[in-house]
């Protein structure tokens, strides 16, 4: 196995209009602040903080006001590129596709724009021992309550090895937080899962599990929160403020 070294690049997605997050305005949540960030530039914050130098930013709902943020807020010593996805009202997985042109790395990150986790979680997916085809994920493998089990996507592991990921599997072991460490077969695999019928990124990524090419590594006590909801939203600001975490540590 050889380590993951070097990786640089991100790709972020920011696409997804957020149907489950019903505020007045309507606006992207990326758009809603966390701790008094916008939740877009937490994560543009962690990436850059994990030592990711370039991020791709796919956009859709709002696209303009969304790229207007990045591009003010932007962290420093990050360099932004944009990626439109003109079908943004599909599932992520056509997200991760639009951004296939701009990415030049053999490996890069994925993570979710509106996910909420500490830097060091993606720095310790650039420090796991993979072959050089193969991806990794990072799985938080603590007791879930059944709430936040029934909202999550699921994985299912052979020793370090993903074998299976969904919303529905059973029985499951782990659950996703959204942090990949990817390489550039998963674009392959996502167009075999889209021909097949599925636009998810979980779609690709069950294509990479099934040759064997999905690893997990586990984030430990660390914390993230996928929001969803404005709920979802007020949760993880809890969260944060009764770990003592300060809003500079988080992403």
């Amino acid at each position: 196995m050889n380590v993951v070294q070097g990786v640089r690049s991100a790709v972020v997605l920011a696409a997804g209009n957020g149907d489950r997050f019903k505020n007045s305005s309507h606006d992207s949540k990326l758009l809603q602040p966390l701790l008094g960030q916008p939740i877009l530039l937490r994560t543009l914050e962690c990436a850059r903080d994990a030592g990711v130098r370039h991020a791709t930013v796919v956009l859709g709902y709002q696209a303009d006001r969304v790229r207007a943020l990045a591009e003010t807020g932007r962290p420093e010593g990050l360099q932004l590129s944009f990626a439109y996805n003109q079908e943004w009202r599909l599932e992520n997985g056509v997200s991760v596709l639009a951004a296939a042109p701009y990415v030049e790395a053999s490996r890069f990150a994925v993570l979710m724009g509106d996910h909420v986790f500490e830097p060091g979680v993606l720095s310790r997916l650039f420090e796991a021992r993979v072959d050089p085809n193969e991806s990794v994920l990072a799985v938080d493998t603590r007791q879930a309550t059944p709430e936040i089990a029934a909202e999550a996507t699921r994985v299912r592991r052979d020793g370090t090895r993903i074998i299976a990921i969904g919303k529905n599997i059973e029985p499951y072991d782990a659950l996703d937080t959204g942090v990949f460490v990817c390489a550039g077969v998963l674009f392959e695999a996502l167009g075999e899962a889209r021909r097949a019928g599925d636009t998810t990124l979980s779609g690709g990524i069950r294509q990479l599990a099934a040759q064997g090419l999905m690893r997990a590594v586990e984030i430990g006590d660390a914390t993230w929160c996928d929001i969803d909801t404005i709920s979802d939203l007020a949760a993880a600001e809890a969260t944060l403020l009764s770990a003592s975490v300060t809003p500079d540590a988080v992403a």
